[in-house]
């Protein structure tokens, strides 16, 4: 049976009792749009494989005055003739890691991208410098295109295109000619270094490009956690103290995803549409503190940390369980899926104190459609051979003191990956959770899967998620924190997290713009109030004050 519809363009599952049809369809309707969406992928010959290798750069601009050097990294777009289910669908990118302070970095980082068709592509490539504490500067364009492919195309090998500066910003050019005027040999024009090989003809069904390789992970650090926790590492010191640095991640896992997995945001409240499409006032108000919050989680700084493998192996799977801790219990994870099967993912709970205007939304970065998304934790399990359902979490629930003392297993098979459909933002159809578990088995090795109907297995679900977080309760106190923006961090945030700790839980940055989003009447009284407040303050205070004597003559 297809699975049922959701929102817009769904078809009716099939089935032969007219009565059941009817019931499902009119319990559709009652829905709000959005959802799953059976749109299939619009036919076309299966295309070819391209590799696709960022080589390096040279005589970059300097955007950084003091070291008279950049951080840069390259994003690209590739774009196809392709005809997409929608216009939303997001576009194919890639970003390679940062170098840092080089004005002639070197990346040698691979894009393998499947089903270009035959007659071509155009390749986008823009080089910027990373910033993390402002907007990254972008330093330049390369475009590069051809309008036919085939297993006898030669390719390019390692050829150098000039740097377009049109774009570019225009400050890091001036550092870059000043400094060309007192040092010899430094020129103005800079050039980026690609290869692109055909690699044969893509197996399967045609109609889409996606990402297969190099399995690409990138571990992100708030920059503001050790600000406002300010306790240490159990390593650097000596008072036993952890340190919770919350961790964003990101893993580009093998495509392509089974194309049924394709859900559209759900219009929930009338102000939805408008924050996805970025239409209104109140849409546009949402949607950039979405994005912002999105690069405030995934942000790329001197503390993220990247890794690669070729292809799904059992290296990648314990990979992936280092980036969720193995079993050092309690943590329950957020996640989105992409289309094009990038892996998103951070710790969330009801013990965090993470105010988010929509977690899922924030995860997606706002895209209209998405491939899956909900909640995933993972258990250790005692016995490698025995059925998952038949044993406890290992060591036991009721552990004291800490995590366990002892290493985990290195072993996929001591450990389940338990995920769910749990997002209201996108409300993933429950029948397609085999297709996710079949996915995530063949790009994690070795690791059991266990897919719960966050409706269906509501009750299971609830239960095992309990028992996650009272193993976190037990294996030690727990660090509550708002997800804020670093900039801007006072000592008024120190008592908003003494308070939380205290059980009272103060509404965070984000959460107050949604409430003067939602509620613009009683916002803007409330502003009035406050006003009038610190008038009334004022004016006692200058009551109070001595008066003055007058300039003297």
């Amino acid at each position: 049976m297809a699975p049922e519809p959701n929102g817009h363009h769904a078809q009716q599952p099939a089935g032969n009792d007219t009565n059941e049809k009817k019931s499902e369809t009119s319990k559709a309707e009652k829905q709000p749009a959005g959802g799953y969406d059976s749109t299939p992928i619009p036919k076309a010959p299966p295309g070819y494989t391209l590799k696709i290798t960022f080589h390096r750069a040279s005589n970059l601009p300097m955007a950084d005055i003091n070291s008279l050097s950049s951080d840069p990294y390259v994003l690209a777009q590739l774009n196809t003739s392709l005809q997409p289910r929608h216009k939303e669908d997001p576009n194919l990118r890639f970003r390679t890691k940062t170098i840092r302070r080089q004005t002639d970095p070197v990346w040698n980082c691979d894009w393998i991208v499947a089903n270009v068709p035959a007659n071509g592509f155009k390749l986008k490539a823009r080089i910027y410098d990373e910033d993390p504490a402002d907007h990254d500067d972008r330093l330049g364009n390369v475009h590069i295109s051809t309008d036919a492919i085939d297993e006898r195309w030669p390719g390019i090998r390692e050829q150098s295109y000039k740097i377009k500066k049109r774009m570019g910003s225009k400050r890091a050019y001036l550092i870059r000619g000043c400094a060309t005027m007192f040092t010899k040999g430094l020129e103005m024009s800079g050039d980026l270094t690609v290869s692109i090989q055909v690699l044969g003809r893509t197996e399967g069904e045609g109609g889409r490009a996606y990402t297969i390789g190099p399995n690409y992970w990138v571990q992100h650090f708030s920059p503001m956690i050790g600000r406002l926790i300010g306790t240490k590492d159990p390593k650097e010191g000596d008072g036993g103290t952890e340190r919770y640095n919350f961790q964003a991640n990101q893993f580009q896992l093998s495509g392509p995803v089974p194309s049924e997995l394709y859900h559209r945001y759900v219009e929930f409240k009338p102000f939805v549409k408008g924050m996805f499409t970025t239409t209104g006032l109140r849409g546009k108000v949402l949607s950039h503190a979405l994005h912002h919050q999105h690069s405030r989680v995934y942000n790329f700084d001197r503390t993220t940390v990247y890794g690669m493998f070729d292809r799904p192996s059992k290296d990648m799977t314990l990979q992936f369980l280092d980036l969720v801790h193995y079993d050092h219990g309690g943590r329950i994870f957020t996640y989105v899926l992409t289309l094009d099967a990038l892996f998103r993912f951070t710790e969330t709970g009801k013990e965090f104190g993470i105010d988010m205007l929509s977690k899922h939304t924030m995860h997606s970065d706002v895209s209209i459609y998405v491939a899956f998304s909900g909640e995933f934790f993972i258990r250790r399990l005692k016995h490698s051979h025995k059925s998952p359902q038949d044993q406890e979490t290992h060591p036991p629930a009721e552990i004291e003191g800490g995590p366990p003392s002892t290493e985990p297993p290195k072993d996929p098979a001591y450990y389940e990956l338990i995920i769910d459909n749990d997002s209201g933002t996108y409300r993933p159809n429950a029948k397609l959770l085999p297709k996710l578990k079949a996915f995530l088995q063949s790009n994690f090795p070795g690791l059991r899967v266990t897919t719960l109907d966050c409706q269906g297995d509501a009750e299971r679900m609830n239960k095992l998620k309990a028992e996650q977080r009272e193993r976190k309760k037990a294996e030690g106190n727990q660090i509550q924190y708002v997800q804020a923006d670093d900039s801007s961090i006072s000592s008024s945030d120190e008592e908003d997290l003494a308070d939380q700790a205290r059980g009272k839980r103060k509404s965070g940055k984000h959460q107050i713009e949604m409430n003067a989003v939602t509620h613009p009447v009683g916002k803007v009284k409330g502003w009035a109030h406050k006003s009038d407040k610190r008038r009334e303050e004022r004016g006692m205070v200058d009551e109070q004050a001595p008066s003055r004597p007058g300039p003297s003559h």
